[in-house]
């Protein structure tokens, strides 16, 4: 089963994700897509690992996603993916598509392109239960820079894309589940 648990910031999306990680009854790998470049990205790392059993396996996965699913799914197994948009977030500065889309050029997203098309084909292949965490960033105005506005774009595809092969998808609003599929 592949579970999508989408939300904004701080709406409980990370909670509810861990909360049916842990309800699967399987061992649980926690797939940390966030790296802690900056103080303040630390503590919120800091403050995700302190609220996960100690028991659970962490294994961290900026960039190459894909193949880490492939390497750690088994069918006694629940991989929790939080999140996507990190992930996204880290591919997107990883190649060329920021400093593209800052300088006014045309973009090149085969960095993007080649990691969410190797994700997508995975996860119906693998085994065991799969959650996956992301940000829902589409509900706002539309950014005013072209960095911001490509990221929001390729999140916004990404989210459809993911949603599309997932069995059971879940909104979270102020803490709340919404069942939008399954």
């Amino acid at each position: 089963m592949i579970e999508f648990i989408i939300g904004g910031a701080r709406s409980g999306k990370s909670r509810l994700a861990e909360a049916r990680a842990q309800e699967s009854g399987r061992a649980v790998v926690y797939v940390a897509t966030a790296q802690a470049l900056d103080a303040e990205m630390a503590r919120r790392v800091a403050h995700h690992r302190a609220r996960r059993p100690a028991h659970w396996q962490c294994i961290e996965a900026p960039l190459d996603l894909a193949q880490t699913l492939r390497r750690h799914a088994a069918a006694d197994t629940c991989l929790l993916v939080d999140c996507l948009t990190l992930w996204l977030n880290n591919l997107f500065f990883a190649g060329s598509a920021a400093a593209q889309a800052a300088a006014g050029a045309a973009i090149d997203c085969a960095l993007l392109q080649g990691e969410t098309d190797a994700l997508l084909a995975a996860l119906p292949t693998l085994p065991g239960h799969i959650v996956l965490v992301s940000n829902e960033v589409g509900w706002g105005i539309v950014p005013m820079h072209p960095v911001s506005r490509l990221f929001a774009d390729e999140q916004g595809r990404l989210n459809q894309r993911i949603a599309a092969v997932c069995g059971k998808v879940t909104l979270v609003a102020a803490g709340l589940p919404l069942s939008l599929k399954g």
